[in-house]
């Protein structure tokens, strides 16, 4: 394995967690970052009394000043097997996708928080299964197992089972995928990780959405190996861009409200591009 890249990444919301680390979260206490102001009878802690808002106070209620910790956080990887997934055009979709895992595996545990790894197509891999772990050994050695993996699978339909693997503990999740799913599909597993932080992240090639002008194209479909000729004129390149464009933009429609907004990765990806849209998104 090449040496991973370095990316840089931001939770949305606040996470429940008995460690500490570099987010913020739900937790509170007597060091970090003020956060507010609350009675001393629910939190009785005589060390953080603050002496301004209980003389400020009318009724005479004593106040103690609260915190916020940070915490560590689980971040898995949920990667799609099926076979579009193999599609080598201007790059290799499925090495990005490791390459991805590999940096996600490394960052992660660089800064204390947990990684895990899922990946599935007809069916989730029990063999490339990696529960949460901080260490970073364990972790690139699961992506060096995908590695090794060929995407073959005829659908994607097992991530929707993801959830179970996940828990109930509210988890970041990047959906690495190509999202050529039916709407069905995209909807379903959107749904199914509600309670957690998901990030789809899509690998486009540039080929997609480049077709020639003119030519002779043999297009086969990589998830039922059916074989297609088509003579490629300036019209059906229009519409072929069109479908394509219209493709992303539903999965942008169906993110909304249920996950983060979609990061698209076209061929490769570039450590800072990401890491500052991770930040962002």
């Amino acid at each position: 394995m090449k040496t991973p890249f370095d990316i840089l990444y931001q939770p949305r919301g606040r996470f429940q967690s008995n460690h500490a680390g570099a987010h913020v979260s739900s937790e509170v206490g007597g060091f970090g970052v003020f956060r507010d102001q609350a009675p001393f009878l629910r939190y009785p802690d005589a060390r953080r009394i603050d002496l301004r808002a209980t003389l400020r106070d009318p009724f005479g209620e004593t106040y103690v000043r609260r915190f916020e910790q940070r915490s560590a956080i689980d971040v898995y990887a949920l990667v799609d097997l099926s076979a579009s997934m193999a599609f080598v055009g201007a790059a290799d979709r499925f090495a990005v996708a490791c390459d991805l895992c590999a940096a996600l595996a490394f960052s992660a545990t660089r800064i204390g928080d947990r990684f895990g790894l899922i990946a599935g197509g007809v069916d989730l891999r029990e063999d490339l299964f990696l529960p949460a772990t901080r260490s970073r050994a364990a972790a690139l050695q699961a992506v060096e197992r995908l590695e090794c993996v060929r995407p073959i699978a005829a659908h994607a339909e097992s991530l929707t089972d993801a959830a179970m693997r996940l828990g109930a503990t509210r988890k970041l999740v990047l959906l690495i995928s190509d999202f050529r799913w039916a709407r069905r599909l995209t909807q379903s597993v959107f749904d199914s990780l509600a309670l957690h932080d998901v990030l789809p992240v899509a690998l486009v090639d540039s080929i997609e959405f480049d077709p020639p002008r003119w030519g002779l194209l043999e297009l086969r479909d990589p998830e039922t190996a059916r074989r297609r000729l088509m003579v490629m004129r300036p019209a059906l390149r229009d519409k072929w861009i069109a479908a394509e464009t219209k493709r992303r933009e539903e999965l942008i429609r169906f993110a909304a409200g249920r996950v983060r907004a979609p990061i698209f990765i076209e061929d490769q990806f570039d450590s800072r591009s990401l890491s500052s849209r991770l930040m962002a998104a």
